[in-house]
This record gives C-alpha cells, structure tokens and sequence, in this order.
C-alpha cells in the first residue's frame, strides 16, 4: 500500500470534497496525509468545513458550517444536521496547514520512528527481546534534540520589524541562534554581529542616595529592581557613527565608496569588530530579549535561530535521509544503558551510529556538483595588469 493517500487535488487545493446525502449524522472519510486535528482539544483546529448548494459552486456560494454541527474523530468527519441531497460539501486544510504539508514526504514522524524501531528491533529473537515503549520515546527525543543541533534542518526564521525599543523577546522554541540579520529594500540581508562593546547586567537594583548608594530592599528583604538598566539605556541611545568612525571626515565616511579618494590612509589600521555598518546585537539575559544598536531602528529583521524540535507536535519529525541514523541512535542508547550487554556489542553498534550520523550529514547537507561547477567557472580566468 503506498504512502501517499491524498489525490493531486487534495494536495495542491488543500481540499477534498462530497455530496451531502440529505441526512444527518453524514460521515465523511478524509483521505489527507495531514492529520485533521480535533476541534475539541486544546489547539485550534486545522480545517473548516463549508457547503454550498449552488451547482456548480461560486466562490460566493460556499457557506460554513458551524464548529458546534461537526465532529471529527481520525479523520472522519460526522455532520450532524441534515444538509439538502445533492449539496456539495467542501472539507478544506487551512492555509498554514496545507503549507506544512508542502514536501512533507521528506519527513517521518517521531513517532512512526519508535513504532518501527519496535517491530525492527524489539522481540523474541531480536537484539532487544523487551523494552518498555516510554524508554523508546526517552531516547528517540534525545536523539532528535541533539540531531537537531548539527544535522537536521531545523533553523527557524521570524521576520519583524524593529520596534522604537529596540529589542524582541526571544522566541518560544528558542536553544541558540544562527544568524541575525536586516533586509534592504531589494530583499538583501545584511549581517547583524554580535559585539562586546556593552553588556547587559542580570540585576538592576534599586540603590538609596544614602548610605553610600546601597541597594533598597522591600518588606521581604530582597533587593527592590529598576525596570530598565542604564546601560541598555545608554546603548539604545547611542550614535553608533561615532563608535564606527564614520564621522572622523567632514567630506565623508570611511565606508563611502563614492568619495573613495578622500579616504585615503583611513582605512588603515581600523579594528574589524567595529569596522561595519549593519549594526550590532546582545542577548538581554534578565529580560529575555535581543537588543539592538540604534542604527537598525524602524528595520526589518530576520532572526535565525535552532530548536530541539520537540517544541510543538508539527516540529517533532525526522528527514528520510537521516532515519537509519535515527535507529541506530536509540539502539546504541538502549543497549549502553542495560546491564548485561557485551562490551563489544556496544562499541560494534556506537561505531554504526557514527557512521550513520556521519552519511546523514553528507546527504541532508545537499551539495550539488552543479553549484561548485558555477562556482569554479570565474576561477580559471586570466588577469592581466
């Protein structure tokens, strides 16, 4: 049976659609790969379902049928009223759904991998007669956690538009960043680096004018916190021109190509950690929060940033290229952790976990012969003086 259960339509419309029967209670069966989530749990659901009966429909023909006339259960959704024989009914993935759903074959889901690795590996006979199934699921999200770091293509990206504080709570499902950068108007980035020119301190107190400046506590005897630091303060504020140098010249600036000539013998000598214009970031332990230099006020910003990718149920999937990898990860972590288990068995199955990490990387890291060859055709140029 193959894998794919959804016809090309369900696919590229993000709908499937049905012919009401005229009674109620009406059942239809979705075929969609995407999992079609209750409208009764705790997260929103990921369809809506219209009917229209107009033959053929417009697209102001569809009406919606309300959340409290449907249910959904596996796929399955019961239509409680009656809609009039031969209506057409329209079960239809929402937008970001159906996008996640985009090159989803690449994927397979964290828990088809601990369903597989139990009938592979698990039973009479097998390398692991018995293990319990939380043990599984315990190593196969470690796995995922420290695939996620180095191997697997889990950098998320938001978009923002720099806000006058200057700075944005770090994401929910932030571990570590990638890269910050600004986008110009012809949608090219610009590198934001981080810098060592300021810090952000972890506490702020609040300090009496008496006795010599010491810090005031409250009723519980804990030290009374100042809402904003003056050194964030001061940063925010500041003329990032006079840090750069670009303000030394009256005619111009040392990054102005324009008037290159009068530049000359500035360049020299410049120290590389401030000798750029996009700007600098730090990371606002106490508040959470990136902060910004003042010249990327009012900019757009792309944050880049890695997750574990156990964050949200959507994350929580392993590429096809690195499953093998995946495998031999719980296994080597099952049989190191249980007593009993020859030594050699556990480095023979540590060195195949290596070596099936290391082939998931070269393969996910998509090299194309292609890119080099475009690449190397300006190198074999010859220059003449």
């Amino acid at each position: 049976m193959g894998l794919i259960t959804e016809t090309d339509y369900q696919y590229y419309e993000g709908e499937q659609l049905f012919t009401a029967t005229g009674a109620g209670n009406q059942e239809l069966v979705c075929t969609f790969n995407t999992t079609m989530l209750d409208i009764n749990a705790q997260h929103p659901s990921n369809y809506i379902v219209e009917y229209s009966a107009v033959t053929p429909p417009t697209a102001t023909s569809w009406i919606t049928v309300p959340i409290a006339d449907y249910v959904v259960s596996q796929n399955i959704v019961r239509i409680t009223p009656a809609l009039g024989a031969g209506d057409l009914i329209r079960i239809k993935i929402i937008e970001p759904a159906k996008w996640d759903n985009y090159g989803g074959y690449e994927y397979i889901k964290l828990n088809d991998i601990i369903d597989n690795f139990l009938i592979a590996y698990v039973g009479d006979d097998k390398l692991i007669p018995r293990v319990k199934r939380r043990d599984v699921m315990f190593h196969a999200k470690r796995g995922l956690q420290e695939f996620s770091y180095d191997t697997l293509k889990s950098v998320n990206s938001i978009e923002i538009s720099m806000p006058p504080s200057l700075s944005f709570p770090i994401p929910p499902d932030y571990v570590n960043y990638v890269q910050l950068c600004w986008i110009d108007q012809l949608g090219v980035k610009h590198i934001i680096y981080p810098t060592t020119l300021t810090s952000n301190p972890t506490q702020v107190p609040i300090q009496d004018g008496e006795y010599e400046a010491l810090p005031t506590q409250d009723h519980w005897g804990e030290n009374l916190e100042a809402q904003q630091s003056f050194t964030n303060e001061r940063w925010r504020t500041a003329n990032d021109r006079l840090i750069t140098g670009e303000l030394d010249n009256y005619w111009t600036g040392v990054y102005d190509w324009n008037w290159w000539k009068l530049a000359y013998g500035k360049r020299y000598g410049l120290e590389p950690s401030i000798t750029q214009k996009n700007g600098w970031f730090t990371i606002d332990e106490r508040r959470g929060m990136f902060s910004f230099s003042s010249d990327l006020a009012g900019k757009l910003i792309m944050i880049n940033y890695i997750s574990d990718g156990l964050g949200y149920d959507s994350d929580m999937k392993v590429p096809k290229m690195a499953e093998e990898a995946m495998y031999l990860y719980i296994l080597h972590a099952i049989l190191s952790t249980r007593h009993g288990v020859n030594e050699y068995v556990v480095r023979r199955f540590k060195k195949e976990k290596s070596a099936a990490l290391r082939n998931a990387k070269i393969r996910l890291s998509n090299i194309k012969l292609e890119a080099f060859t475009q690449i190397m055709r300006g190198k074999s140029k010859w220059l003449k003086n």
